[in-house]
């Protein structure tokens, strides 16, 4: 039994999230979280940043007169960031917002949540988990073991849906992803709303998801219909203090993302200002 226990604990590490802090939580409001990251969570990483790479990128076309216009190398252009791991990933999903309406924003999330499935997935998981008190709550247990990577710890408690008592909320103590982007933004039209879409219209099974912009933390309630848009106070949402883009914005991050730095031009730069950019060459000629 001894033997047993090393090995077991071996095994768990491979596959699941680690807060890194001494204590074991969180870390404190101001301060960013630790984590140490099994081989699994980077592979679920790395697939993510991939696919919404792919769902963002350019054209060889568009990759080409970068490339000639700013002496690049081709390799170099459309690549979204070179950071390592989570921050590689949350770099990446800061091109969903560049250029793009919120509803342009979902709408390509969705695609990338859809692109990790296999084919036919929202109509399968529709027959092996219609909106029962049992679905919600085995969705619920689910989230709590494989999705750390993504947004931390979490715990279920129990909610009332529709007046049952279920198991079926869960508790994320300090959303990882939140507190690395610190941008309302990112939070609102990248994983809350995009997510209850999928699960809410895409597989059947209701969900809703409440940020809490003060602590970073977030409630999902599976089975419980999530707000209108226009009810949802989560879109009123103004910019967060702590928000590494503010001074940058024209606008709410949550409208509309404009980077204008020099990596950006020269990496990251979107198809709309490269238009723009052949527009003034060819008027100037």
């Amino acid at each position: 039994m001894a033997l047993g226990a090393p090995a077991i604990s071996f095994h768990r590490s491979l596959i699941r999230c680690k807060i890194a802090e001494p204590s074991g939580k969180p870390a404190p409001m101001g301060q960013k979280t630790r984590y140490k990251d099994s081989i699994f969570d980077r592979a679920f990483m790395s697939l993510f940043s991939r696919k919404m790479e792919s769902a963002t990128g350019m054209d060889k076309i568009l990759t080409w007169f970068i490339s000639s216009l700013y002496d690049l190398k081709k390799s170099d252009v459309g690549r979204a960031t070179n950071k390592p791991g989570y921050d590689g990933f949350v770099d990446v999903s800061r091109g969903v917002l560049k250029g793009r309406t919120p509803v342009e924003q979902r709408a390509l999330v969705r695609q990338v949540f859809l692109s990790i499935m296999p084919p036919g997935a929202p109509e399968t998981f529709r027959k092996l988990f219609p909106p029962t008190k049992w679905a919600c709550e085995f969705n619920a247990a689910i989230t709590v073991p494989f999705f750390q990577w993504l947004v931390g710890p979490c715990e279920r408690f129990e909610v009332e849906v529709n007046g049952v008592k279920q198991n079926s909320g869960v508790k994320i103590l300090k959303c990882r992803y939140l507190e690395n982007s610190s941008c309302a933004g990112m939070c609102v039209n990248v994983c809350k709303i995009p997510t209850q879409d999928l699960f809410t219209n895409d597989f059947g099974l209701p969900l809703t998801m409440t940020p809490n912009f003060e602590d970073m933390s977030c409630e999902m309630i599976y089975g419980l219909q999530p707000p209108s848009l226009e009810e949802d106070p989560a879109l009123k949402q103004p910019c967060l203090e702590l928000c590494k883009f503010l001074y940058q914005l024209l606008t709410n991050c949550s409208l509309y993302f404009v980077k204008r730095s020099n990596f950006y031009y020269k990496a990251n730069l979107h198809k709309t200002y490269s238009i723009i950019i052949m527009v003034k060459i060819i008027s100037s000629l």
